[in-house]
């Protein structure tokens, strides 16, 4: 199979980059670039929790997800309200994220989440994602120190990737040049048991058959692995004290 137009193999992640703690006020934070996409996820706290939670002693996460104006050649339109793929991709977060921790352990209080995309070249859902999820620990580690959350507080790592089929060609890692001409895209959220936490994804123009879905799926697997294994080799630490053992 010929390279892509990046230059990449077809199985081959975008370069992965994670800068951790850079907002002063955030409790954890990250940029997060994936290729050319560049997300930022802030974490923040507070000390309550939706109505249908009161007096549960259960905590909540969720997440909030926008692009900035600049993010994509065309200047996006600052609004208020958010667009229907804009709330879609908050709860996706929101849900995946929920997933990875004991929410019984934070006590009443609420986790909140912003994904702001600063540059949009593909996948900045997945992006977004594997972002939040390293800030989300750091954010864990500091309510630790706080004594304000009981272990342990974290299920499992997750990592989030896109797949598709392009032109006949099955990809990992979908930038937007080839997400735009997509045959069938999936996004897949998984955590380190292999285990699927959500699964997106539709075709468009054709069919694609069961045994072409078990195919991305491993594709899928392989580059969600590689992502876990990143997140692990940057937060060895903060994993080993959420994990309370």
């Amino acid at each position: 199979m010929d390279l892509r137009k990046d230059g990449r193999q077809w199985n081959q992640l975008r370069n992965i980059v994670i800068t951790r703690n850079i907002c002063k006020y955030a409790i954890g934070s990250t940029i997060i670039e994936m290729g050319d996409t560049k997300v930022l996820c802030c974490v923040t706290i507070e000390d309550k929790v939706p109505p249908f939670l009161k007096g549960s002693g259960t905590g909540w996460l969720t997440a909030e997800y926008g692009m900035l104006p600049a993010s994509t050649p065309e200047r996006n339109q600052r609004t208020n309200s958010q667009s229907g793929r804009s709330q879609e991709i908050r709860r996706m977060i929101g849900r995946v994220l929920r997933s990875t921790i004991n929410l019984k352990n934070l006590g009443e209080r609420t986790i909140i989440i912003d994904c702001d995309v600063l540059q949009a070249d593909g996948g900045t859902r997945t992006a977004s994602i594997n972002g939040a999820f390293c800030a989300l620990v750091d954010a864990l580690v500091q309510m630790k120190k706080r004594n304000i959350l009981t272990l342990p507080i974290l299920k499992d790592c997750i990592g989030a990737i896109s797949v598709g089929i392009v032109n006949g060609n099955k990809y990992l890692d979908l930038n937007y040049y080839e997400d735009s001409m997509a045959q069938v895209d999936f996004n897949v959220v998984m955590n380190s048991k292999d285990e699927f936490v959500e699964i997106q994804g539709a075709a468009e123009g054709m069919f694609f058959t069961k045994s072409e879905l078990d195919n991305l799926l491993e594709i899928a697997k392989t580059g969600i692995k590689e992502i876990i294994e990143i997140e692990k080799n940057i937060l060895k630490n903060e994993l080993q004290t959420l994990s309370g053992y």
